[in-house]
């Protein structure tokens, strides 16, 4: 018989494969979670709480952002200005004040030309409200039915004092405009404030961006500097004869149409269809066909026609000239820049769309690589489409 006295009981037989994953004597496990799973699981919740707070700190401060964003956009569109007026020996600083000078100059006499026109044309519409419902009721009874009576309408709107309430709720309105303006001047004025120390101290701002960054890299700062500089300067450039140019025309029109109010409409006209991207021309031209409908439906729609051949002859023959010469951009790319401008920052996304993507559109064909096009290759593809069509 083996003498098995030596043998340990805990000793195993040589070469017999050891299990460190296999239960102990508790029935408990003794395998070790590998460090990267913990690295992992660490790296997914600091991730994650990172991005928690970064989305909560990005909500607050939207409306901080939309600030600075804003007064890039005014420094950039005033700075090609003082630049020139720096070298006629005007200061920098004072060469922003003169700017905001005329802004605010402009900004007011636009305000109070339609304003004065808006509340003028309500007092007439009120004054001739019982013409307009006597005329209706003889034009209804002349094409729709002979019975018809309208001297109700004209009893509750007119002598009821609907026409009054009407006046009213617009006048309350006009003071809870001014009430919104009052409560955004603190925000204007931290605008003003940002866009003259990006304007005044540009060339300091510059520097010492730069210090910051190697050689190589301020090199493209500077020139991405300049181009948004340009682009938004030839964005205000080209908008702004583009206005004079349809403010020009529509005052001829209305002129000759005797639209009342010629100057005030025209120049509603001019701003708002080239300064509001998108919607501006529909809303430029709501203004005074809606005045003119009013007082004379027969010149309302002259307006309307005027307005709508205005835009062909601008979109086909002012536009592309004067866009050519100080903002390239591809229709296609302005109409989608703005759609995700407004979705990201709203109203004012959609005013800083353009400028920005006239500066990347300028900043990639200057920087990335162009190759010849093949003549061959284009004929070929022009081929294979015309067999398709056939």
């Amino acid at each position: 018989m083996a003498d098995h006295g030596d043998l340990n009981p805990t000793d195993e037989p040589e070469g017999a494969i050891t299990d460190e994953g296999s239960n102990n004597a508790d029935g408990g496990s003794n395998t070790k979670v590998p460090r990267w799973v913990i690295k992992a699981i660490t790296l997914f919740w600091v991730g994650w709480a990172v991005t928690y707070v970064g989305t909560g700190m990005l909500r607050n401060l939207r409306g901080f952002l939309i600030i600075v964003l804003i007064s890039l956009f005014l420094g950039f569109a005033i700075e090609p200005a003082v630049n020139k007026l720096e070298r006629w020996g005007v200061r920098r600083g004072l060469g922003v004040w003169i700017m905001y000078l005329l802004i605010f100059v402009g900004i007011v006499g636009f305000s109070a030309a339609i304003g004065t026109t808006l509340a003028t044309q309500i007092n007439n519409f009120i004054d001739e409200a019982p013409r307009y419902v006597e005329d209706a009721e003889s034009w209804l009874r002349d094409n729709v039915d002979e019975d018809i009576d309208l001297s109700r309408v004209t009893e509750e709107f007119v002598d009821g004092g609907g026409a009054a309430d009407l006046a009213n709720r617009f006048a309350d309105d006009v003071v809870n405009l001014g009430t919104t303006v009052v409560n955004v001047l603190f925000q204007t004025f931290t605008v003003l404030l940002f866009a003259f120390y990006i304007v005044a101290e540009g060339p300091k701002l510059r520097r010492t961006v730069c210090s910051f960054l190697p050689p190589a890299r301020q090199r493209t700062v500077l020139s991405v500097w300049d181009l948004a500089i340009e682009k938004t300067g030839g964005y205000i450039f080209s908008r702004g004869v583009l206005a004079v140019l349809s403010a020009i025309a529509h005052w001829i029109a209305f002129e000759m149409l005797n639209v009342p109010f010629s100057v005030p409409l025209a120049l509603w006209v001019g701003i708002m269809s080239q300064f509001i991207p998108v919607v501006g021309t529909y809303i430029a031209g709501a203004l005074p066909i809606l005045i003119t409908l009013i007082d004379t439906p027969r010149t309302g729609l002259f307006v309307l026609l005027v307005v709508l051949a205005y835009q062909q002859i601008e979109n086909y023959l002012f536009a592309p000239k004067v866009t050519a010469q100080t903002m390239e951009i591809h229709v296609a790319v302005a109409y989608g820049s703005v759609l995700v401008g407004s979705a990201l920052l709203g109203v004012v996304g959609a005013l800083l769309a353009l400028p920005f993507a006239a500066t990347m559109q300028a900043f990639i064909s200057g920087y990335r690589q162009h190759f010849e096009v093949e003549e061959d290759a284009l004929t070929e593809s022009a081929t294979r489409r015309g067999r398709r069509i056939t």
